[in-house]
């Protein structure tokens, strides 16, 4: 399969709304989101021969809740050997106003 960057990942906010409660029911108290600043995106999608970025579930040493960013070239192959992005802000306590995301 080729990854071209251009790939539709649009997706309605109903949805979107929907899947984001079914994931606060299922896990009340934990989680609900993770911010990337633009500059990590920007520098990760920057990287010679990346067209988009991958994202990975993982625990830190607390077993607290992250993601890890990495960009992915057009075979699909990640760019382990680049940047890689974390250092999120969590939320919570980082959710901005309450939307249909988050609430």
């Amino acid at each position: 399969m080729n990854f071209t960057g251009e790939e539709n990942h649009d997706f309605p906010l109903d949805k979107a709304s929907e899947w984001t409660a079914n994931y606060r029911k299922a896990n009340p108290d934990q989680i609900k989101g993770h911010y990337f600043g633009r500059k990590a995106i920007r520098r990760l999608l920057s990287q010679k021969g990346c067209v988009g970025m991958r994202v990975y579930y993982a625990l830190n040493e607390e077993a607290v809740k992250q993601l890890i960013i990495v960009g992915v070239d057009a075979h699909g192959d990640d760019l382990y050997e680049g940047l890689l992005a974390e250092r999120s802000k969590p939320c919570p306590p980082v959710c901005g106003r309450r939307n249909p995301l988050n609430s």
